[in-house]
């Protein structure tokens, strides 16, 4: 399959279009997706040549999230523009409440193929009040999947797979860090990754890492530093998503390397790294060889200044103390 190098951000604009131009049945919520930037430009066309299939709604999240689950469970297959993830707190009755349990509870007989899209986490100067992570709120919620890919050729694939194929409402989480990210994406519109297939992002044998959305490339940066520096060899793998979660392919990697440190952006009190870490203590504790360890955002509300919002960022750097922590 052939491939082009594209940045995060025009991967996708360009699958939303695609995914207009295949199926009539989509419509959006709002049309900006890659943020208020000078990213802005690469939704320009979308917006001309689907027009008529794109509503501007107010800014009223109850409201048209409710519209949109709706308009799901009447057939057609809509993608909202929640921008800030935390925006979405404001929707939380309609998308935890109505379209998760909707699904779940009538065992899939009422379908709700609605993709709530948001720009979770630490974005640069965002404060408290943009730059949530909810990922680990919306795992918490039966019957609503979450996505949250690290790559070009992953936002392309999961995106489309979750446009086409899915029934379940998604919470799909993008990070404006990865906007510039570049990476091989390939070319054909058929191109998906279903729901709950992990990847192994770098082969290893010292010590697992496992890292979703924007930690993933620093994770991989983490691994490439510990191996020149240190002499260790860590594999990296990336859930891709929460719900489903492919948990034997991370058991997998625990029972080959004996270590792990698990990464996310969420904060780390009954965060995204804690639950996974939980996870793997239930079910590969056998093949542990030093206590698992988490890298996550530390709990406190995001502060404005620059500084300080570094401080409490799960960094490279702090990804490469904790691996030294338990082999050194």
């Amino acid at each position: 399959m052939s491939e082009r190098q594209l940045e995060y951000a025009q991967a996708l604009a360009e699958t939303l279009g695609g995914i207009l131009e295949a199926d009539k049945r989509v419509v959006l919520f709002g049309a900006n997706f890659v943020g208020a930037g000078p990213n802005r430009a690469l939704m320009a066309d979308v917006q001309r040549r689907f027009s008529e299939r794109i509503v501007w709604p107010p800014i009223a999240e109850l409201a048209y999230c409710g519209i949109a689950i709706g308009a799901a469970m009447a057939g057609m297959r809509p993608i909202v523009d929640l921008s800030t993830a935390t925006f979405s707190y404001e929707a939380i009755p309609q998308i935890v409440n109505e379209a998760a349990i909707a699904y779940a509870n009538s065992a899939g007989a009422t379908s709700a193929p609605v993709i709530f899209h948001m720009l979770y986490g630490i974005r640069g100067g965002g404060a408290a009040q943009h730059s949530g992570s909810p990922q680990a709120w919306y795992w918490n919620a039966p019957g609503l999947q979450v996505a949250m890919p690290g790559s070009p050729a992953d936002v392309a694939g999961l995106l489309r797979w979750a446009a086409r194929r899915s029934q379940s409402p998604v919470a799909f989480m993008s990070h404006q860090r990865l906007f510039s990210s570049v990476g091989p994406v390939p070319e054909s519109s058929d191109f998906e990754i279903p729901f709950g297939v992990a990847e192994v992002k770098r082969a290893g044998g010292d010590v697992t890492i496992i890292a979703c959305g924007v930690q993933v490339p620093r994770a991989l940066r983490a691994a490439a530093a510990l191996a020149v520096e240190d002499g260790v060899d860590c594999e990296v793998v990336d859930p891709r998503t929460l719900s489903p979660l492919d948990v034997d392919s991370l058991v997998a990697s625990v029972r080959k390397t004996g270590r792990v440190v698990v990464t996310d952006e969420s904060h780390d009190q009954a965060g995204v790294a804690a639950g996974i870490a939980a996870i793997l203590a239930d079910v590969a504790f056998d093949a542990l060889r030093a206590p698992i360890k988490r890298v996550s955002t530390l709990d406190t509300p995001v502060p404005y200044a620059r500084t300080l919002e570094e401080a409490i960022t799960p960094t490279v750097e702090r990804i490469v103390e904790t691996v030294r922590g338990i082999t050194g």
